[in-house]
């Protein structure tokens, strides 16, 4: 089909995504309002905030109920898994942070065996602390920093690079691919020796509840909610009308589609021909059951939404 004859059908997709009769997500489990507790009564220790958050996500999902923490302390945006992210329009990105009062901000991909970012947060984090009064006694010189965020948007990760960049040593924390791994504020993890600094790691908080159903859908496809609590149908027809707003076509040539589709039902069938995914369910009949091999699209939704995450769909900003 010719590239006019696409984008004249691509023109006729939705504009608005339904969200049915949907709830707002709730989940705050045990641990996480134990870890806020935690963090709470720890912050009078620490002389910086360093807070991470998803860079396809820049503005969705940030925790409101850390600003009491923030508000008190130098504070340094990390946004994570910029090799993910859609960074053309970073300069507005950056200016908008800055008019919520974020003036620090600092991208990074923590994965990268080197990462040329993560060598800059040091300088400066030391500049932010040496510039404001310090919460400790004078004579002591070594800095304690608190890392916060939601679920899975690198904390760990962060924590892993700095000490493999400043001390040329391994892990310090556990790394996963699923939100909850850390469940609690661990001990001091040293990530740098001149000068000598500290980093307390803390679990995943969520707010307990999240704005509204659009920020969840994008907390969602970010990997900082467990799948099954959202869904994985309805997050795959998110993304899917994601895409085709951002004139984001991959899609289309990853899973051998003859054009970008509005339908996720038609998208999903497509995948699981395609990947083998099907299941075997039973149907019953005037003259008996049969078993028929169908499509599985909830396998399908999840290769697509999987595909998203690690970026083999493109680069993608979802705010």
């Amino acid at each position: 089909m010719r590239l006019h004859q696409i984008l004249r059908n691509a023109a006729n997709f939705r504009t608005v995504f339904d969200f049915g009769d949907r709830e707002v997500a709730h989940w705050f489990p045990r641990h996480m309002a134990k870890g806020l507790k935690q963090m709470k009564a720890s912050v009078k220790n620490v002389d910086c905030i360093l807070e991470i958050h998803d860079a396809r996500i820049p503005f969705s999902g940030r925790n409101p109920l850390f600003q009491d923490s923030l508000d008190v302390r130098p504070h340094l945006l990390v946004l994570n898994k910029m090799d993910l992210a859609d960074l053309s329009a970073k300069h507005m990105i950056l200016k908008q942070l800055e008019r919520h009062g974020v003036k620090k901000v600092l991208f990074t991909d923590c994965l990268r065996q080197r990462d040329d970012n993560v060598k800059k947060l040091v300088p400066m984090v030391t500049e932010l602390i040496e510039s404001q009064p310090r919460f400790h006694r004078e004579e002591n010189t070594n800095f304690c920093l608190m890392v916060i965020g939601v679920p899975n948007v690198g904390k760990s990760s962060l924590i892993n690079a700095l000490r493999r960049t400043n001390l040329k040593k391994g892990r310090g924390s556990k790394v996963g691919g699923e939100p909850g791994i850390t469940k609690a504020v661990l001990t001091r993890i040293q990530v740098c020796e001149r000068p000598i600094i500290h980093l307390l790691d803390t679990p995943g908080v969520l707010p307990p509840k999240i704005q509204s159903l659009e920020t969840g859908m994008k907390l969602a496809l970010c990997g900082t909610i467990l799948d099954h609590l959202v869904g994985e149908d309805i997050m795959a027809d998110y993304l899917l009308f994601s895409l085709n707003r951002l004139e984001k076509y991959s899609y289309v040539e990853r899973y051998d589609l003859r054009e970008p589709s509005d339908d996720i039902q038609q998208v999903l069938k497509h995948i699981a021909v395609k990947l083998g995914k099907t299941q075997r369910v039973k149907a019953i009949t005037g003259v008996g059951n049969i078993t028929l091999t169908v499509p599985n699209y909830t396998a399908a939704a999840y290769d697509f939404i999987r595909a998203f995450r690690k970026g083999e769909l493109g680069q993608v900003m979802l705010d």
